[in-house]
């Protein structure tokens, strides 16, 4: 068998999560009643459907198997995409609001210079694609606080600050989780 690469873990983190993303967000497009953020939300799930796919496909044309594993909180984040919850809760609970700011987790990804040509290529891709998703959202999600600031009543802007506050505690977690594997020695199955 090849030699792992220094990567692997990374993209095969990459391939949950995306694959991952593109369930929740494909449940929440098929709830909402808004038709500017159903068009915005099934872009968003197509992309993230194709990178899920794409990196394990990589994984695979690398020489080394690839097995699908959902996130623990897979299951809860489509209950919530699903639920009577209104869109500008669903989007501060999947991070709409901060999505910008969770790129700086790319800004180191090519100081691996182990990288193979063609990883790099679809990594460079996946950035790309990953910065003009944050700016579509974060476009629709200033548009929905528009919308409503107006009729947020006081308990409701208290509940959001704590949805806010679990999404990011989930967000930091995956992020750690795919830092950990990537940096994780690994054993070739």
């Amino acid at each position: 068998m090849n030699e792992q690469p220094t990567y692997l873990k990374l993209l095969c983190g990459i391939a949950n999560a995306e694959s991952d993303a593109h369930c929740y967000l494909t449940a929440w497009r098929d709830t909402t009643a808004d038709a500017e953020l159903r068009s915005i939300l099934s872009t968003v799930a197509s992309r993230e459907g194709e990178h899920g796919m794409s990196f394990a496909k990589r994984v695979i044309e690398l020489g080394f198997d690839f097995e699908r594993t959902e996130s623990a909180t897979l299951a809860e984040k489509v209950t919530v995409a699903r639920s009577a919850c209104s869109d500008m809760e669903k989007a501060r609970h999947f991070g709409l609001d901060r999505a910008e700011e969770t790129l700086t987790f790319f800004d180191t990804v090519f100081k691996d210079h182990s990288i193979d040509i063609r990883t790099g290529e679809l990594m460079g891709r996946y950035i790309a694609e990953e910065h003009d998703t944050a700016r579509m959202v974060k476009r629709c999600y200033d548009t929905m606080c528009l919308q409503g600031a107006s009729a947020t009543p006081a308990s409701t802007t208290l509940g959001s600050l704590e949805t806010k506050v679990d999404a990011l505690c989930r967000t930091v977690d995956e992020l750690r989780q795919i830092v950990c594997a990537q940096t994780m020695p690994a054993t070739v199955a």
